[in-house]
């Protein structure tokens, strides 16, 4: 059942000729993405299109009906990249029309119902093939509430829509496909996703791998924690969970199988250190892009304020997996591990493009130029070392590996465009919120938690940009009628939209570890869930005190960092109930009393909590020194 909501069409392996051109084919088009996004002022309406239509010619080609799908591309298939060419010539050639027609008003010609009718169904096959029939489900119902929801009885009917009036707003303007989703996969995420192409093709993974390596790899625990380092370092670019588990867990886990880790375990590290790669800045994967555009809150200031829950994410994480390797005396990796010298006699290229990035991105440049200007000092540095240099060949594929890359992407935010321009016709959102707040009764927190809970179950088996969306869409409202500040309430549903890859019982993400570990997909969820518990209670860490995302005066600021770093290690103790010995029931509710007090915003409380912790910290190191730092060990984790 599971398995049949998360199928997704098979990518072809297509003949070498037939995968040349369509390399060179989508090379093109990103060449063009590039073209119209820096060189050119182009019209929203118009890039949408284009993009929309380019991206499912190439789509129908590149990817399969089915998992089973065969590798040569049948006569169906071409219909369909026909078509959606087609779907793109005729709106970019009436696109002025389009854009000047009165909407609802004036009548669809029989060639404007056609191909508007012949994208809307593209698109949902689009979104089936490259997201699976979770997302296609929830669009699909949807689509259906707008069209037949004036059957519903007060407050949750709306007044009669037929089927024209449904096309009009989800084809015809910029609300529904065309929508700020989609402009924005178009733009900086898709320019952003070339840079982590690039970057990759180089050698940058490598790269991250030794630098986590040399950091922890001869440290007790060692794989696991170059698991939690190289993961994050590579989410952050690949804003995917699931591409992330495949690309890093592939060479995490099986070492950390091979030294004795229990599967369960090596996957949940893996799964937990991926999915807050999309968390994580400065690239966050595509959802912040959209938060950004969506709330109206400058990029920058999201990049800004996403950076200490970020960090105590992934110190949250690596605290979990140190106590875990010293509970269970888990061994440092016996591979070798690269010197300073040999990770970065060729790695240091890779430092200048990411500096760039962050540098152009403080400078106050626009995510648009900040993704183009990464991938030009990519490539720039990428030449600057023979084992690093990318052939003009390489270059090509690199073209068009980005747009493959972006397929799945677009799948999901050009069927998000359907969800939100209904949305906006219907007034679901408003009517959704009112439910929240009437099952709340406006209680603030209960509100957060309902959210929070809604927000993961729309999360479930949807790749991270589409939960988002629907979240905001659905809950950001009631947040909003309780007073919550824009940039703190919309951070609270990212998080949680990205959580969601790692929530039983779908656990996207654990399903991708699951067939690396050999494992149960269940059994690794758990494990990721109880190793990212610290994600869990962040976002309502910083919706109480925003000085954790920065945004209070720099005493507050200092005493929230300082709190969540402290009651990020007490949470971590707490959990494992360990800190090189055995800890107390009583000891662990303190512990988590402790991390209370010290993250909330009222000065006093939180000096006592920040207090509180230390003193027990300091016991602790008392006593290990006095045991002379041993533990009994475990056979084997979990």
């Amino acid at each position: 059942m599971i398995g049949s909501l998360v199928s997704t069409g098979r990518r072809r392996k297509l003949a070498a000729g037939q995968w040349r051109a369509t390399i060179v084919a989508a090379a093109i088009f990103s060449a063009w993405v590039i073209y119209a996004n820096l060189f050119t002022i182009s019209d929203p309406l118009v890039l949408g299109i284009l993009f929309v239509s380019g991206i499912y010619a190439i789509m129908f080609v590149a990817i399969g009906a089915t998992p089973r799908a065969p590798d040569r591309v049948p006569l169906y298939d071409l219909a369909l990249s026909a078509m959606s060419i087609a779907c793109g010539i005729f709106f970019f050639v009436n696109a002025t029309a389009i854009a000047d027609r009165i909407s609802l008003l004036e009548p669809f010609t029989p060639a404007q119902f056609f191909f508007g009718t012949a994208l809307m169904l593209l698109t949902l096959e689009a979104t089936r093939r490259t997201t699976g029939l979770g997302l296609t489900g929830v669009v699909v119902l949807f689509l259906a509430y707008n069209w037949f929801g004036y059957l519903l009885p007060p407050p949750f009917g709306h007044g009669v829509s037929d089927f024209s009036y449904l096309l009009d707003i989800l084809v015809f303007t910029t609300d529904g496909i065309f929508g700020v989703p989609i402009q924005v996969v178009a733009s900086y995420v898709f320019l952003f996703v070339m840079f982590g192409t690039f970057l990759s093709m180089s050698g940058g993974g490598e790269f991250f791998f030794n630098l986590a390596a040399l950091l922890t790899g001869r440290t007790r625990g060692g794989p696991a924690k170059i698991a939690v380092i190289s993961s994050g370092l590579y989410g952050t670019m690949s804003g995917s969970p699931t591409s992330d588990v495949v690309a890093t867990g592939s060479i995490t886990i099986p070492v950390m199988k091979r030294l004795g880790y229990s599967p369960r375990f090596a996957g949940g590290v893996e799964v937990a250190a991926s999915t807050g790669g999309s968390a994580m800045p400065p690239v966050m994967g595509s959802a912040a892009f959209i938060l950004a555009e969506y709330t109206g809150v400058a990029y920058n200031d999201v990049v800004v304020a996403a950076i200490v829950p970020a960090m105590l994410y992934y110190f949250g994480v690596f605290g979990q997996v140190h106590l875990r390797a010293v509970k269970y005396d888990l061994r440092p990796s016996d591979s070798e591990i690269p010197s300073v010298g040999q990770t970065f006699k060729t790695g240091w290229v890779f430092l200048i493009p990411i500096i760039g990035i962050v540098t152009a991105l403080l400078s106050g440049y626009s995510p648009t130029f900040t993704a183009g200007f990464g991938v030009l000092t990519m490539l720039i540095a990428a030449m600057l070392m023979k084992r690093t240099r990318l052939s003009l060949w390489k270059i090509v594929e690199g073209l068009g590996e980005t747009t493959l890359r972006i397929l799945p992407v677009a799948g999901a935010c050009a069927a998000a465009g359907l969800v939100i321009g209904g949305l906006s016709m219907t007034g679901l959102g408003m009517k959704a919120a009112n439910v929240i707040l009437v099952l709340s009764n406006e209680n603030a927190i209960l509100t957060l938690v309902i959210a929070a809970i809604v927000t993961i179950i729309l999360g479930l088996g949807m790749p991270t940009p589409s939960a988002y969306i629907l979240a905001a869409v659905l809950v950001g409202p009631a947040l909003a009628k309780l007073g919550y500040p824009v940039l703190q309430s919309h951070l609270f549903l990212l998080y949680y939209a990205v959580l969601s890859a790692l929530t039983p019982p779908i656990a996207v993400a654990a399903l991708a570890a699951a067939a690396i570990a050999d494992e149960d997909p269940f059994k690794i969820a758990f494990t990721a869930v109880r190793l990212a518990v610290v994600g869990f209670l962040l976002p309502f860490a910083f919706v109480w005190n925003p000085a954790i995302l920065l945004l209070g005066d720099p005493l507050a600021n200092v005493l929230a960092v300082s709190g969540g770093i402290l009651g990020t290690v007490a949470i971590a103790i707490s959990v494992e109930a360990t800190y090189g010995a055995r800890v107390t029931g009583i000891e662990r509710i303190l512990l988590m009393l402790g991390a209370v007090a010290a993250i909330t915003p009222m000065t006093q409380v939180s000096i006592a909590g920040i207090v509180l912790i230390l003193a027990m910290l300091v016991r602790y190191a008392v006593l290990l020194k006095k045991q002379g730092g041993t533990l009994g060990t475990v056979s084997n984790a979990e």
